[in-house]
């Protein structure tokens, strides 16, 4: 019999809605997970939400979006290594009958996923436990080969947050962060957001861009010491672009951070579960899942939305 969930639909740019699908029967390696939050990412998610999106593999409507899930395994298969009750998060699923894409997967009310996809966590995270990817994500960038810790960080929204967050917990020097919206200055802990206009310092040895900003390199370029090194942790929608003379004079390096890997989220969780990490604050906004559609909108277009999160709580 074909288990059906509630899951958030996106046919086509900015046509979004809660539909009940079919979900596939789980294998022997397989986890049934009620989903408790999902979090909506500003990055990729918006892009197709606003069908600005580059050409990307697997790409297209209709889709499940999300990739930012933490629930409670309902069911678990022989071979899975789980047992009901285990909390869990999980990057998205593709577990969706018919024609629906499962390039995310994440927000739905029920998820079936192999289980070598999912990482425990503590079930008194709550909605945090929706954040681990986003945290993995910002440790991935800073463990890149044979890179320094950011001593500049563009952009205050929760992936500038988090890096500046693992860099003050590495026991690095405080970075300074840059961030052009007074409303996002707020929130620092243990280091420095300030506006770009009214840093006077031209000798950046690592430089993190976490907005996704259009035609920031050259300016960036500028601020870098000799050999410096500028990462790319943003997503880009257009050509990235810089002048080659003044990164020749710099003799500059660029860097692109992808997304995490699995041993990111196992150091991600070891840290937050220590304490070294915390994930306070970076949640400001909640929705149930019923209103989904106003979510969506909220998270894309309020710039005082760091992280929504759908609240699954109460729904079939």
């Amino acid at each position: 019999m074909t288990v059906r969930t509630s899951a958030v639909i996106l046919s086509g740019p900015k046509e979004l809605s809660l539909r009940t699908l079919g979900i596939t029967p789980p294998a022997a390696g397989d986890l049934v997970v009620e989903i408790a939050h999902s979090g909506i990412s500003t990055g990729t998610e918006k892009l197709f939400w606003s069908g600005t999106m580059p050409p990307f593999p697997g790409m297209g409507y209709p889709l499940v979006p999300g990739y930012e899930a933490a629930g409670e395994v309902v069911e678990a298969g022989p071979e899975s290594g789980f047992s009901v009750g285990d909390h869990v998060f999980v990057p998205g699923a593709n577990c969706f009958e018919g024609d629906v894409r499962g390039l995310f997967g994440g927000a739905s009310r029920h998820l079936v996923t192999p289980a070598h996809r999912v990482a425990r966590i503590d079930g008194g995270m709550g909605a945090e436990g929706a954040l681990l990817a986003l945290a993995a994500t910002a440790r991935h960038a800073l463990a890149g080969f044979n890179t320094a810790l950011p001593d500049l960080i563009v952009g205050h929204g929760t992936l500038g947050r988090l890096l500046a967050r693992l860099t003050v917990a590495a026991g690095a020097p405080a970075p300074t962060v840059w961030e052009t919206n007074p409303l996002r200055r707020d929130g620092a802990e243990g280091y420095e957001v300030i506006d770009p206009a009214d840093d006077p310092r031209r000798n950046y040895r690592a430089i993190y861009d976490a907005s996704g900003a259009k035609g920031l390199l050259d300016q960036l370029v500028m601020r870098l010491a000799k050999g410096g090194e500028i990462v790319l942790a943003g997503f880009y929608t257009e050509p990235v672009a810089f002048a080659f003379p003044p990164a020749f004079m710099k003799e500059a390096r660029f860097r692109i951070a992808s997304e995490w890997t699995p041993e990111d989220l196992t150091a991600t969780r070891v840290l937050i579960e220590s304490g070294a990490l915390s994930l306070a604050g970076l949640i400001t906004h909640r929705r149930p899942a019923a209103d989904a559609a106003g979510a969506y909108e909220t998270a894309f277009t309020d710039g005082n939305c760091l992280k929504m999160i759908l609240d699954w709580s109460g729904h079939a």
